[in-house]
């Protein structure tokens, strides 16, 4: 099939190459004239300088990918395109963006006869090698039109619709949810074996025997192992962590339900906690005990 990918990043590029190479006829877009022409020459992807080539390249019913950052970036781009499109159209929106946001652009480009899919897209770099998991909102007819696209991204048995527009990204919002808790949790662990009573132990060879046979084996545990294959003691990495949003939505979503996740709303916490340099609230409880209590205190 053809199709018009929008936003040429670590993702998006990743995804032109495979879908070229699955034999579907592509239309690369970015807003970086450069990689756009870098990528055309390195996979065969047909270049596009700007949105109305974009359109003008394509067939009806037109299909166009966006992998932008999640938000304004998003929200401009797929209101640029729909002033472009016409009824029976296509646009995917394969970002992080909030599921709720989803919901609303599918109903406004339903008025012009614009379809809008949501489609929740996992698997980051190593996504050209191995596939992409996704998680398609979006209404039955749209979905047909594009599911030769989706089984060339995906792997085997690594793709879902979901439901209706929405709901693709609403599941990718818990998955990541879910990452975040994972990840926390192998955190939390090598520390303690970081600063075991049995000296120091050899952190990489314990989590490379882990990915075989344990209860806890997982590809997260693969990528772990090949960091601390790397650095062992990480030393040239600094503990910050970011969040993108999903994990916020998901505990956001949990209130909302009424589902207790206090193990994602801490791995949030603990991200957040990352990101200082010195906590005035250490600083507080610090001052507090040794007001009560005469405890002693670190001057900084």
């Amino acid at each position: 099939m053809q199709l018009a990918m929008l936003g040429l990043g670590k993702m998006g590029g990743n995804m032109v190459q495979r879908l070229v190479e699955g034999g579907h006829k592509v239309v690369a877009y970015d807003v970086d004239a450069k990689r756009t022409a870098e990528l055309s020459r390195q996979v065969g992807a047909a270049a596009a300088t700007t949105l109305d080539e974009v359109i003008a390249a394509l067939q009806p019913p037109r299909v166009c990918w966006t992998m932008v950052p999640s938000g304004k970036i998003t929200e401009e781009l797929i209101e640029k395109l729909a002033a472009r499109m016409q009824k029976g159209d296509i646009i995917i929106d394969g970002g992080n963006s909030n599921f709720h946001d989803s919901k609303r652009r599918a109903e406004e480009l339903a008025k012009s006869g614009i379809h809008f899919c949501d489609a929740g897209t996992s698997g980051g770099v190593w996504g050209l090698k191995n596939g992409y998991c996704l998680m398609v909102g979006g209404a039955d007819e749209a979905y047909r039109v594009i599911e030769p696209a989706l089984k060339t991204l995906a792997p085997e048995n690594g793709l879902m619709h979901t439901g209706p527009a929405g709901s693709g990204h609403f599941v990718k919002m818990v998955h990541n949810g879910i990452e975040y808790g994972l990840m926390t949790s192998y955190a939390e662990g090598f520390e303690i074996l970081r600063t075991s009573p049995f000296g120091e132990l050899n952190l990489p060879e314990i989590a490379g025997i882990w990915r075989y046979g344990s209860v806890v084996r997982s590809w997260l545990l693969d990528l772990l192992h090949d960091a601390l294959e790397k650095d062992p003691k990480l030393e040239t990495i600094k503990g910050f962590v970011e969040d993108s949003g999903e994990g916020r939505w998901t505990v956001q979503a949990a209130i909302d339900q009424n589902v207790p996740a206090p193990i994602i709303t801490l791995a949030l916490q603990m991200r957040i906690a990352s990101r200082q340099d010195e906590s005035f609230s250490a600083k507080v409880q610090a001052a507090l005990r040794n007001e009560f209590g005469g405890h002693a205190v670190k001057k900084s």
